[in-house]
């Protein structure tokens, strides 16, 4: 089952999108100039950076099939992107066919994907909210319209918050987004971290100021912080590719990205 029925939103194709500059990593089509020439430029900077995404999206795929097979039946993913499949709704719903799933992602591109990103299987729902991260009161508002939050649920924040600086109080958001989770909700995370190659991420980081988008790299106790007060599944925070890795990885060598899965007590 899904629901749509969004307005539609203008695309600017005058400066670089975080989200398209992803899915040009990944080998996507919904990028356009502008985004394929920053990405380039990234790509000259840090010659692995396809490697990393992909890195990055196989995480998702592992994290998310780990979380559905604790039990947990509905989804939060925020920042969503333009969507790669298999998407996480197609992944927790082969495990649970009845899973619900709710996106939130603001660049409009995902927007104008969101039909095709809602198919799901006919037993489960996805739905999608065009919203900003940094509006979290309101993604949980739509959350608890479509979600039941006296049930676990799996909160999932994939390379979405290196793209909230520290003005905008992450961790906070972070909190606002798990504090109506009840006990037995988990959180994921994947974040890019400068400690690998501190001057190649500031070059890489110039490229997004450049285009009007600010971008923050978190050291490893930075990025374990995003987990203060839940239980660490194992093996911790830990390069992305170590997070229970599987023999038919895309992209088995070490990137420059941390991940954890949390289960909230």
């Amino acid at each position: 089952m899904t629901d749509t029925g969004f307005s539609p939103e203008r695309i600017d194709t005058g400066k670089p999108h975080s989200a398209r500059m992803y899915d040009w990593f990944l080998d996507g089509k919904d990028h356009y100039a502008v985004d394929a020439e920053a990405a380039r430029t990234v790509l000259e900077l840090f010659p692995g950076v396809k490697d990393t995404a992909w890195a990055n999206r196989e995480f998702m795929h592992r994290a998310a099939r780990f979380v559905a097979r604790q039990g947990v039946g509905q989804f939060l993913d925020v920042g969503t992107g333009i969507p790669t499949e298999p998407n996480l709704h197609q992944v927790v719903q082969a495990v649970t066919p009845g899973a619900r799933v709710v996106y939130a992602d603001n660049d409009p591109i995902v927007l104008r994907h969101a039909e095709a990103l809602l198919q799901g299987t006919r037993e489960g729902r996805t739905t999608y909210l065009h919203a900003d991260v940094r509006e979290p009161e309101r993604i949980v508002e739509y959350a608890h319209e479509h979600l039941d939050l006296g049930r676990p649920v799996g909160l999932s924040l994939i390379a979405l918050l290196p793209f909230v600086t520290d003005e905008h109080d992450p961790y906070g958001i972070v909190r606002t987004l798990l504090e109506p989770l009840p006990s037995g909700s988990f959180l994921t995370v994947s974040h890019v971290s400068a400690e690998f190659d501190p001057d190649v991420w500031e070059r890489i980081a110039a490229v997004y100021r450049s285009g009007g988008t600010q971008v923050r790299a978190r050291s490893h106790a930075e990025v374990t912080r995003f987990f203060a007060g839940m239980e660490l599944c194992e093996p911790g925070v830990v390069p992305v590719t170590r997070w229970h890795p599987e023999a038919a990885m895309r992209v088995p060598r070490e990137q420059p990205v941390y991940v954890g899965v949390a289960r909230k007590p």
